[in-house]
């Protein structure tokens, strides 16, 4: 904890200590919850994988198109919010309102980050790139809507919710058959992601009301949030279910499921309306957790059956 100005202030979580250029920026970005997302993208194309040959090459294109997206998003989201995040003792010590980035610094590396994710889309298929302004729009957009929607947390989820919609295109070319495939996983994504940025959202529940923003805690409170979380995350479930009956998947799939929902249990057993303290583990080590362990469940059907 620190004083700036009077106000006390605590560090976020989820931050690289240190003053190098490096550190700014992986912390202006929150690089770390690139964790989140990614993997799905990863499961898009195993699943792919049994449509349409893989290459390495590839992989990396869809890699560097997805953190290259998340950077662009997040970037923006960070200038957007700048006066707001200053406003906030718990984030007023980001880089644009300490003053460690400035603005144009900031703009200029969304600005770089857009532009390679349009040629890393270029670089895929002509789908990729004629879909990739719609889907930047999308992303950079959601930086706008807790102004006027509590319902922004699942404008974040469809945003990654393109995820794996995106790595099953990337190595088809094409819709998925049944049609019904991709919006399960996509489903299935923003549920997800709703679920966990209501939980993002609970410390700033006062100070969202208090300057007139949105969310599900701030307009509905923090128990009915924590009710909307659950069930969001019983649809994830039941959404990647689907995929899987889609997909016509093997028993290890479903068993990854299963490991997702018991994650997404344990998750909400951390945090409750009357106790927060365990937050931090419940929003990004829980959630990083099942990410990459569901992706590993899915490659390993794909491996080993």
């Amino acid at each position: 904890m620190s004083t700036v100005g009077g106000a006390a202030t605590v560090r976020e979580g989820q931050t690289v200590l240190g003053t190098s250029r490096l550190a700014r920026y992986v912390n202006f970005v929150k690089l770390p919850h690139t964790v989140f997302a990614l993997p799905f993208a990863l499961v898009g194309v195993v699943l792919a994988s049994r449509v349409a040959p893989v290459s390495a090459p590839l992989v990396g294109w869809v890699v560097l198109a997805f953190t290259a997206a998340r950077f662009a998003a997040m970037g923006f989201n960070r200038v957007a919010d700048r006066h707001i995040d200053a406003r906030n003792p718990r984030t007023m010590m980001r880089e644009l309102p300490s003053g460690a980035m400035s603005v144009a610094e900031a703009i200029v590396s969304v600005a770089i980050a857009s532009a390679v994710f349009i040629v890393a889309a270029w670089r895929i298929n002509p789908l990729c790139l004629s879909l990739s302004p719609v889907a930047l729009f999308w992303i950079l957009f959601y930086s706008f809507t807790k102004r006027f929607t509590r319902w922004a947390h699942l404008v974040l989820g469809l945003g990654l919710g393109i995820a794996p919609a995106g790595g099953y295109l990337a190595v088809t070319g094409q819709w998925s058959e049944p049609w019904w495939l991709l919006p399960a996983l996509a489903v299935a994504v923003m549920s997800w992601v709703g679920g966990f940025d209501i939980f993002y959202a609970l410390p700033d529940t006062e100070f969202d009301r208090a300057q007139g923003l949105h969310s599900v805690p701030a307009r509905m409170g923090v128990p009915r949030a924590l009710g909307i979380a659950r069930t969001l995350h019983v649809l994830t479930v039941v959404a990647l279910a689907a995929a899987g009956v889609a997909a016509d998947a093997g028993i290890v799939y479903f068993a990854g499921v299963a490991v997702a929902a018991g994650i997404l249990a344990w998750e909400h057993s951390l945090v409750s309306a009357d106790d927060q303290s365990r937050l931090d583990a419940a929003f990004f080590n829980m959630n990083g957790i099942l990410s990459v362990t569901f992706f590993l469940f899915v490659l390993a059907e794909r491996v080993f059956t």
